[in-house]
């Protein structure tokens, strides 16, 4: 069984919205689609740019720095930067297309826990 660390409140996160919390020195990401919670780490994987300053259009939360795409649900990159041709395989060479983590996530009277990595 795993064990679950809490977060903090959902109040306030509203449907289609996100927020950085901190858990254990560890930023997360947590975004709220319908009345679901989905944990990520906080910052995208290609350069670190902070997630929560990016848009969330359904389950997908795209990077303010160089718009890569990532769904909140699984942590799936739907897409590497915005870059194309020898600009993005030079990219590629540097940081491969990877996933965002994702985390396992309940509430519980109001408040959210984070458990293991999916």
């Amino acid at each position: 069984m795993s064990e679950y660390i809490e977060v903090g409140s959902v109040d306030g996160l509203e449907p289609g919205s996100v927020r950085t919390f901190h858990v254990e020195n560890h930023e997360v990401l947590v975004a709220r689609v319908g009345d679901e919670y989905y944990i990520t780490d906080a910052r995208c994987p290609h350069l670190g740019g902070p997630l929560a300053k990016g848009v969330l259009e359904g389950t997908v939360i795209t990077c303010p720095w160089h718009h890569s795409q990532f769904d909140v649900t699984t942590g799936a990159c739907v897409r590497w930067t915005d870059w194309s041709g020898p600009v993005l395989t030079m990219a590629e060479l540097v940081k491969h297309p990877r996933p965002v983590r994702a985390y396992e996530s309940k509430v519980e009277d109001g408040t959210l826990f984070i458990g293991e990595q999916k």
